[in-house]
């Protein structure tokens, strides 16, 4: 009886890896090791990157749409994929939504692009990209039992505010900006550097009001340029320059 249910999961494993299969392809030596902080279990998870290169070769034209809004005390960002660019708001091939708020332990991480990135790959996992690993997508569970914004000391956090249009925002009051407790410089991880390196702005003009994380999907070339080319600031050719390197040293391990 074993035998046969581990006989059924490896045959249903198998259909699972065939699922948006892109000939040549195979994201398995992509998948890197996320250890549970609570648990201590290893697991596989692919990074969100990794999923839109993917997303990107199964349909090149494809788009994924992403809105932000702010809430209480985090931004929620909701996460559409489309099989092509011109598809109508509501034939998407799945949707995702997430909440992430300021963190004291990481000061200089975005909420607003952490929220649009766990987004993203939640989404891109619904869409099948990437089920065959334990987690795909970005790690989201140290932040879960604040998904809402919601404090022990704050029952108004129960309910989100009302969705604003990303181009009106206003910004976080000031309470919520610079509650972050002081802590000594730690050293970021190469993922935390790569979020940060996602959320620079893209200098061409083309892309004007774009990051270089969603301008990477869309035409990775560009990022490219502003990694060997662009001479306009060089911190945002030497976040470029991380994109690649990190992509390149993903390939390769």
């Amino acid at each position: 009886m074993s035998q046969n249910n581990s006989n059924d999961k490896a045959a249903m494993l198998a259909m699972i890896e065939k699922i948006n299969e892109v000939s040549g392809f195979d994201p398995s030596p992509f998948a890197v090791d996320y250890t549970d902080l609570n648990t201590g279990e290893t697991r596989k998870r692919l990074p969100v990157m990794i999923q839109m290169a993917w997303f990107r070769m199964k349909y090149p034209e494809g788009k994924i749409s992403v809105q932000v809004t702010p809430a209480k005390d985090c931004f929620v960002a909701t996460a559409r994929v489309y099989p092509k660019y011109n598809d109508p708001a509501d034939a998407y091939l799945a949707e995702a939504t997430a909440s992430r708020g300021y963190l004291a332990d990481k000061p200089s991480v975005s909420p607003k692009e952490w929220a649009q990135t766990a987004a993203v790959g939640i989404a891109l996992r619904n869409a099948g990209f990437g089920l065959q690993f334990s987690m795909a997508g970005e790690d989201f569970e140290e932040n879960a039992p604040n998904e809402l914004g919601m404090t022990e000391n704050s029952a108004e956090n129960k309910t989100l505010q009302s969705s604003i249009p990303e181009q009106v925002q206003t910004p976080l009051p000031k309470e919520v900006e610079y509650t972050a407790v002081p802590v000594a410089p730690k050293e970021l991880t190469q993922e935390e550097k790569l979020q940060q390196a996602m959320a620079k702005p893209c200098p061409i003009t083309k892309f004007s009001g774009k990051t270089l994380g969603e301008v990477l999907p869309v035409d990775p070339g560009a990022i490219t340029w502003v990694a060997t080319k662009f001479k306009g600031d060089e911190e945002l050719a030497e976040a470029a320059r991380f994109i690649c390197e990190y992509a390149a040293q993903q390939a390769t391990a």
